[in-house]
């Protein structure tokens, strides 16, 4: 596999410019008639043999990233979606107007990758979510993408995580809710900010006329958390109560949960003579308390530390203008 071969320098054989465009041409060619396997595996050469100062350097990264994308080669265009946000973060060339129309492309291109890449949910929520540069080109530039920073947030499957994710999730919802709005994001805020279990539900049924993947798992956790923290002194939960919430029989509801408790790992069980969900109640160490609580301390920092910045250079140019004026 070329991916295997060493690195090799073009002074090593002096190859010249020409030859190089001719190269990135020709894979370029290759990927307009349908021939990804072609255009990835010459663009990859070109990528090495090029510098990164080279005109068509970032380009070529895009399309070798478009290439394993079409070819759903997700393992290798998750390793070239990474390769191209080093290369867009570490460009000190391009002003912060393109910089940032790069990080707007990358965010819509990786939603291909992030949804179909094993620990794509888990990537996603660390890009989107965790870092300041990507999480401000969505509330400046494309919010919408909120919505699918929630899907992975909620069908993610390690329940711990999701539950402390949720709570950095809302606050981003919160923020931007004044600017964008939908189903997904309306239901979060319905349970985690208004405690309104019943717009909850309206929302749902909207939700799951654009949810395809993992609906019903998105529906069920919800369900058993909340309705367990309208009583968090009785850990019992009625069946029939579950079945109405989720327009199911009993029965349906018991097999439903059933499967539910297995897959997501809840500490929950059934009683089917006294039709009871017992829902565990697993105390936390305060090891664990002081990690969840100081686990977004650096992202928040970042944050109070942009917001100094701007008011800063704000006031500056605020006092050059006056200075100006009074000249």
């Amino acid at each position: 596999s070329y991916r295997t071969k060493p690195l090799i320098s073009p002074l090593l054989f002096q190859f010249r410019q020409e030859y190089l465009d001719t190269l990135y041409r020709y894979a370029k060619f290759q990927y307009e008639c349908g021939n990804y396997s072609g255009a990835a595996e010459y663009l990859y050469f070109f990528r090495v043999l090029v510098p990164a100062t080279d005109r068509n350097a970032l380009n070529s990264l895009w399309g070798k990233l478009a290439s394993e994308i079409l070819m759903q080669n997700w393992e290798a265009a998750m390793e070239d979606l990474t390769r191209l946000r080093e290369t867009i973060d570490n460009n000190s060339v391009s002003s912060p107007l393109q910089s940032l129309q790069q990080r707007t492309w990358l965010i819509h291109w990786s939603l291909f990758v992030f949804f179909n890449h094993p620990k794509g949910r888990d990537n996603i929520i660390e890009l989107f979510l965790y870092q300041p540069q990507y999480l401000n080109a969505i509330q400046t530039m494309c919010p919408h993408i909120l919505r699918y920073l929630t899907t992975a947030v909620i069908t993610n499957k390690d329940v711990r995580k999701r539950r402390q994710v949720l709570k950095d999730l809302v606050k981003v919802i919160q923020q931007e809710s004044y600017t964008y709005k939908d189903p997904i994001t309306e239901f979060v805020e319905c349970l985690y900010v208004n405690f309104d279990f019943d717009s909850a539900q309206k929302k749902l049924r909207e939700c799951e006329s654009q949810l395809n993947v993992c609906t019903t798992y998105f529906i069920g956790e919800h369900v058993l958390f909340h309705s367990a923290s309208k009583n968090p002194i009785s850990p019992l939960l009625f069946l029939s109560m579950l079945a109405d919430k989720l327009n199911m029989t009993p029965e349906e509801a018991e097999r439903w949960i059933v499967n539910l408790i297995r897959n997501a790992r809840l500490d929950a069980k059934i009683d089917s003579k006294l039709g009871h969900v017992v829902m565990g109640n697993n105390a936390v160490s305060p090891y664990q308390q002081v990690i969840e609580k100081t686990k977004s301390l650096s992202f928040r920092s970042q944050m109070l530390a942009m917001n100094i910045e701007k008011k800063m250079a704000h006031a500056s140019r605020n006092e050059v203008k006056f200075k100006a004026l009074l000249k």
